[in-house]
């Protein structure tokens, strides 16, 4: 299916992999055993491994499909180091000093992030390019100011408040009420980003194999035996990594993550002007909506990406594509005439209490439920629960403190998900 606005090229898969081809499956037969499993290779599973592989544990890692096949290079490459909860919320719930931890755990992986990135070298397009937050109502915008004024102790940060009056210098709508800069954040181009740890990781003799999914795991005296589709491996340590595509062979990792669809799409190339009108400074964009869109210039500046969830069922992102385009359009009615050249879908895995989570259950290390911050809060969780399995000091988190909360009758599809979607549907309507 193809829309009369979608370009001749139209393709239905990520932008991104037009100049970074998803890996190819190595083609290694699966050993017999090994020091430390991982399953899922995105940006949890390959920092996890980063860390085994050169502290000399022989290290695997598996994955159901291609090597980063998932949201690790299906994002929309922004980067926050912020978690959904605001200080008052976590405070009710963990304390002054536990709502500190967690917020700034967050922002520690944002710096730690970056530092990572410029250490080892790896070309991705990082930079720390600034969010605009758009307020979505008046109402909205009165929330943004009172955010910056009410600032917890130790944890403030350079904010900048722009008036509606004022926000052409940021982005050439008249769909917001205003916004808020916040310089810190960042942007890279995801599957770039992907590849270049992936080539770190196999540098440190970590052995990825793609098309190889795990069916069933079996606890022993001396670990765990996995049975794949490519034949049966014995592992001393086990760690799932598989965020919104958790499967049914870990069933209590499964009942504490919900699978929620994002979309989005690119527009075809544009001059370089026209596309630098929309969004002068090149920073990463989304909203105060709880049905949040999100959007960004691509790292060459010539397209715009676009992504949110416009869909209340699951849905294949060709078939909801006039949906997000229309959506774009709302925020930007100037690109009328601009063809769509891609689009595509990825599940985000969150979580009952928004929060992300590792730690150990039943002998198995686990690391999930980023809740739209993969980027930033997977690379640094899976590089800590690396250290966590060496036994090292430095793998502490205060992610791993909040017990991982499931639901009654939960089992891993969410059953809920459409009126939630039209609850928050309406409470952006009514704000």
């Amino acid at each position: 299916m193809k829309y009369s606005f979608c370009s001749e090229d139209f393709k239905s898969q990520p932008y991104w992999w037009d100049n970074t081809p998803i890996a190819q499956p190595e083609l290694a037969d699966l050993p017999a055993t090994t020091d430390v499993l991982v399953i899922g290779s995105g940006y949890t599973g390959l920092h996890c491994a980063l860390q085994t592989a050169q502290a000399g544990r022989h290290t695997t890692i598996i994955d159901a499909e291609d090597a980063g096949w998932g949201c690790s290079t299906r994002n929309g490459g922004q980067i926050s180091g912020e978690i959904k909860p605001d200080y008052a919320d976590l405070s009710r719930k963990y304390g002054v000093d536990g709502a500190f931890a967690l917020l700034q755990e967050a922002r520690n992986a944002l710096d730690w992030l970056g530092d990572f990135v410029a250490k080892q070298g790896i070309d991705c397009e990082y930079q720390q390019c600034g969010r605009y937050m758009a307020a979505h109502s008046s109402r909205q915008f009165q929330k943004l100011v009172s955010y910056v004024q009410n600032q917890p102790p130790g944890l403030e940060q350079e904010l900048q408040l722009v008036e509606a009056r004022d926000q052409a210098s940021e982005i050439d709508s008249d769909y917001y009420y205003g916004g808020l800069i916040i310089p810190r954040h960042c942007s890279l181009d995801p599957a770039r980003y992907h590849a270049g740890l992936m080539h770190k990781v196999q540098e440190k003799g970590a052995q990825v194999i793609s098309h190889c999914r795990a069916d069933e795991i079996k606890r022993d005296g001396n670990g765990f035996t996995v049975y794949s589709s490519r034949g049966k491996i014995h592992a001393r340590d086990l760690v799932i990594a598989t965020n919104g595509y958790t499967g049914t062979i870990t069933p209590w990792q499964r009942r504490r993550i919900i699978p929620i669809g994002s979309y989005m799409l690119a527009t075809e190339e544009m001059d370089l002007a026209r596309a630098s009108l929309l969004m002068p400074r090149q920073r990463v964009f989304s909203d105060t909506r709880k049905v949040v869109v999100y959007f960004r210039r691509t790292p060459d500046g010539r397209r715009l990406l676009f992504g949110g969830r416009v869909s209340v069922f699951e849905s294949d992102p060709v078939k909801s594509l006039p949906a997000l385009r229309q959506e774009m359009l709302r925020i930007f009615p100037q690109l009328e005439d601009v063809r769509i050249s891609h689009t595509w879908m990825g599940f985000v895995g969150y979580t009952f209490d928004y929060l992300p989570h590792l730690g150990r259950q039943d002998g198995i290390y686990y690391a999930m439920g980023y809740c739209g911050s993969g980027i930033c809060l997977a690379s640094y969780l899976g590089n800590r629960l690396g250290l966590q399995l060496l036994g090292k000091k430095e793998g502490d988190c205060a992610f791993a403190d909040p017990r991982f909360q499931t639901r009654p009758m939960y089992s891993g599809k969410p059953w809920f998900l459409s009126t939630s979607v039209r609850y928050y549907q309406l409470q952006d309507k009514l704000s």
